[in-house]
């Protein structure tokens, strides 16, 4: 096996992003017996919050894949066997040496077989209890079961001992459920009557239903009313889940559904559970009157140095709050426990929350303070999409030091959002409406909307808080600022 072990060369599961631990297998782009080159994307995998397609870094022909898709693997284990000989190595010989690799990992993983003398026969229906039921009793042949007889289903020991404890009663070869037989609860022939009153009978007979289908639990194992309207009574159902989340579901029933947490769910628990119990959140709210946002937001769309971009409210809010945090240096920092120290920033990384169908993910626009606005909205357009399609890096979504969550677009007013773990501060965007609002001294009808500001407050005081979520109304409720602030 020493030319065998040099021959086939195992690829890992490799650490795609800064810590990862484990990964699920969504696809396999190959399969035992194709052959692949040095740098082929051979299956695509979920890490913490983004899909990665894994490329392999040899050539060879695969003869053997070691997990099914939707199966999570931890980082290091082999995941894919491939025949390092390539097409010179003969079929034969790579199926045989594939199957001997196998084969010798079969036979290391399994335990010796115990000697004979220890092994017990277990025979079901071997021995006599008493019946638990109110039929009469089988008649036994004198001397219990005979050697060599069948016993359902399986030959009887030479010369059986008689059990001590009582077990299972006899059931007769003839009479052992076959396949295709109807099920415990199903009408069997020959089986006793159900026990029911007339009118019960005739209501089971109205509905169609079966009385030896029925679960009886009226006293003595009567059928009630009840029983037949539970059993004409459609099951009820549950929506199924999406596509990507149906590998490893269970149901305990009609009324619930099991679903394995990992991948997006399972780092999204992770993450926000360490920020919620390590970070003291402080929240702060304001309402205030964005329509001249608005009416820039429709004038953009019509210069030609935004042609071909998505213009939108959420660009003039990402602009307003990376000059908020330019006025503000001291609230884009970071608290380094191990050194204890306070790591201020003279960057920004802007973390844009995005749904996506595996879950919430937050890329982020690496350097956007030194965006200009078409560049600014030209990077959100592509993080967005790529975040949708899937296609997210995890070092796109690494190094953030603060974050937007729109969560206007689902038609919320607010929220109180919880910092990613690392950053010190998070905004969400509620919901621009069409509102009564005091303008100039008079009631009119404006755009209003409500913007929330979570931070650490072991970084940002309410005073430096404040002066971050005023400077962002401020920007909104007078764009031409993003001028004389900028």
């Amino acid at each position: 096996m020493a030319v065998q072990a040099q021959r086939f060369r195992e690829f890992r599961m490799p650490d795609v992003g800064e810590g990862l631990t484990e990964a699920e297998i969504l696809k396999w782009y190959v399969g035992v017996g194709d052959t692949v080159t040095d740098g082929q994307v051979v299956c695509e995998v979920e890490t913490a919050k983004a899909a990665v397609e894994l490329p392999i870094p040899f050539d060879g022909v695969v003869s053997e894949i070691r997990f099914d898709e939707g199966t999570t693997v931890d980082v290091g284990t082999p995941i894919i066997v491939v025949d390092a000989g390539g097409e010179d190595a003969p079929g034969g010989d790579e199926a045989g040496a594939a199957a001997a690799v196998a084969a010798e990992a079969v036979e290391a993983a399994e335990p010796a077989p115990e000697p004979a003398a220890k092994r017990t026969a277990v025979l079901v229906g071997y021995g006599v209890a008493p019946s638990s039921t109110t039929r009469r009793p089988r008649k036994q042949k004198p001397g219990g079961p005979v050697p060599g007889e069948p016993l359902n289903g399986h030959a009887a020991p030479a010369a059986p001992a008689a059990p001590e404890a009582p077990v299972a009663p006899e059931v007769p070869a003839a009479e052992a459920p076959a396949a295709g037989a109807p099920v415990a609860g199903a009408p069997v022939a020959g089986a006793l009557r159900p026990l029911a009153k007339p009118p019960v009978r005739k209501l089971a007979k109205e509905l169609g239903i079966d009385l030896a289908t029925v679960v009886p639990t009226g006293p003595q194992g009567e059928v009630t009313r009840e029983d037949i309207r539970a059993a004409a009574a459609p099951p009820a159902r549950l929506p199924l889940p999406a596509a990507d989340d149906v590998a490893g579901v269970t149901s305990t029933g009609a009324r619930e559904t099991r679903v394995p947490i990992k991948g997006v769910r399972k780092a999204i628990a992770q993450a926000m559970v360490t920020s919620a119990f390590t970070a003291p959140h402080v929240t702060e709210f304001v309402t205030f009157d964005i329509t001249k946002s608005m009416k820039l937001v429709q004038e953009l769309k019509a210069d030609p140095a935004f042609a071909g971009l998505k213009v939108s409210p959420l660009l003039l809010v990402a602009k307003a709050l990376l000059v908020a945090l330019r006025r503000n240096p001291e609230a884009n920092s970071a608290w380094d426990e191990a050194n204890q120290e306070i790591v201020r920033k003279s960057y920004v990384n802007l973390g844009i929350a995005a749904a996506t169908p595996r879950g919430l993910v937050v890329p982020n626009i690496k350097d956007a303070h030194d965006k200009t606005l078409p560049e600014l909205a030209s990077a959100l357009g592509d993080l967005v999409t790529t975040a949708r399609e899937g296609k997210t890096s995890p070092a796109a979504m690494q190094g953030g030091t603060a974050t937007i969550t729109n969560v206007g677009v689902f038609g919320i007013d607010t929220g109180t959002p919880i910092l990613n773990p690392g950053e010190s501060a998070i905004l969400a965007f509620g919901a621009v409406k069409l509102q009564p609002w005091v303008h100039k001294g008079k009631v009119k009808a404006r755009h209003v909307t409500t913007l929330a500001l979570s931070f650490d407050h072991r970084l940002v005081d309410g005073e430096l808080g404040s002066k971050v979520l005023g400077d962002i109304a401020a920007i909104l409720e007078q764009p031409k600022r993003l001028l004389t602030w900028s």
